[in-house]
């Protein structure tokens, strides 16, 4: 089956990815929907730019799609790039959003197409387990109390993990980060071919209402 992954090369659009390659997918497009809006309902926003790296290092056409961010016309932007892809389904990261995942569901069926999330309501602590194991995931946005300056450019590796689980026993903060609590990014995978070296970056941190973004203004790839 011919897919289009719909990719923001944060952690979840990369385990969808992941997914469809070990299953056999013919992947033909990477998708990334660039939002002028940073409180996009549908969208990734932080480090967009760098899916052009990412499609790069992993050796799939990106096509880019852009958006002003409104509300439900950003889907409908999204179903525009869709319909001109020679695709049989389209492949998403969604993890607990029904907003997201009903509104792909919808387009696909409009075109006729499959729509597959199989990180769909998997356990968030197993989730990231796996995650933290086969990808190079670095945090680049943060949201929530519990989340200081510290963990921008931070890895989620076990030990934030364990850190993280323990923010969510006290302020509920989910652990998979799907109430935007925080934003990701895959500096590497089992299906890079280089990894990404950030070379530059930006620490933007708003300590009134516990938010920052990491801004890679720079980076480059790197053999394995």
């Amino acid at each position: 089956m011919r897919v289009a992954v719909l990719y923001s090369g944060g952690k979840d659009s990369n385990y969808a990815l992941y997914w469809a390659l070990k299953h056999g997918f013919e992947v033909k497009y990477l998708v990334s929907m660039v939002s002028e809006r940073e409180d996009s309902y549908m969208y990734h926003v932080p480090n967009i730019h760098l899916t052009e790296l990412q499609a790069k290092a992993i050796g799939i056409p990106l096509v880019k799609g852009f958006t002003r961010g409104e509300k439900e016309k950003e889907v409908e932007d999204m179903r525009a790039v869709l319909e001109g892809l020679k695709i049989d389904g389209v492949v998403s990261g969604a993890l607990a959003s029904e907003y997201q995942k009903e509104r792909v569901d919808k387009v696909a069926e409009e075109l006729g197409l499959e729509s597959f999330a199989p990180a769909w309501h998997r356990d968030p602590v197993s989730y990231m387990r796996e995650l933290v194991g086969i990808f190079d995931i670095v945090m680049v946005g943060t949201a929530a109390y519990g989340l200081d300056e510290s963990w921008l450019g931070r890895r989620i590796d076990d030990k934030a993990l364990g850190e993280l689980i323990k923010l969510h026993e006290k302020y509920g903060i989910h652990i998979a980060g799907e109430g935007g609590e925080f934003e990701t990014f895959v500096r590497d995978a089992p299906f890079f071919k280089a990894r990404i070296v950030f070379d530059e970056v930006e620490m933007k941190w708003n300590g009134c209402n516990y938010s920052g973004v990491l801004e890679v203004k720079r980076a480059h790839l790197e053999p394995k």
